[in-house]
């Protein structure tokens, strides 16, 4: 660990993913919509490149463009947190989104989906007992 302050990590700003060129009305129907996140500006610099950035809490998500490509090939995800992920399974699994049981992580309740981009999504919380 580096010794001086000033090269000490205070946090993690901001997760970036991508979805395929041009589907950022589909991207914001799900992520916007569908989950409820809220769009944030981008400034006015990065506006030309496409994609949108997300309001995720204590951090931002941004929502990139890049040409389509497999993204199931990646372990690459996102992991939203809350206190109780029971209703978003319903929710998704109500929507025909596929419900993945990740290898169990002692002390916490998770599933993993997908985006309708192939990204994949976390969702977990902490145990309500823990011993």
């Amino acid at each position: 660990m580096p010794a001086d302050e000033e090269l000490r990590i205070t946090g993690i700003d901001h997760v970036q993913i991508t979805i395929p060129t041009g589907q950022e009305a589909e991207g914001r129907a799900f992520y916007c919509d569908f989950l409820g996140l809220t769009e944030i500006p981008k400034p006015a610099s990065l506006q030309g490149r496409g994609g949108f950035w997300l309001d995720g809490g204590n951090l931002a998500l941004h929502v990139g463009v890049e040409p389509a490509w497999d993204r199931g090939q990646t372990k690459t995800h996102v992991a939203f947190a809350m206190a109780d992920i029971s209703v978003w399974r319903d929710r998704f699994a109500d929507a025909g989104y596929p419900l993945i049981d990740p290898v169990p992580i002692p002390g916490r309740d998770r599933f993993e989906t997908t985006d309708p981009f192939g990204n994949r999504i976390e969702f977990i919380t902490a145990a309500v007992c823990r011993g």
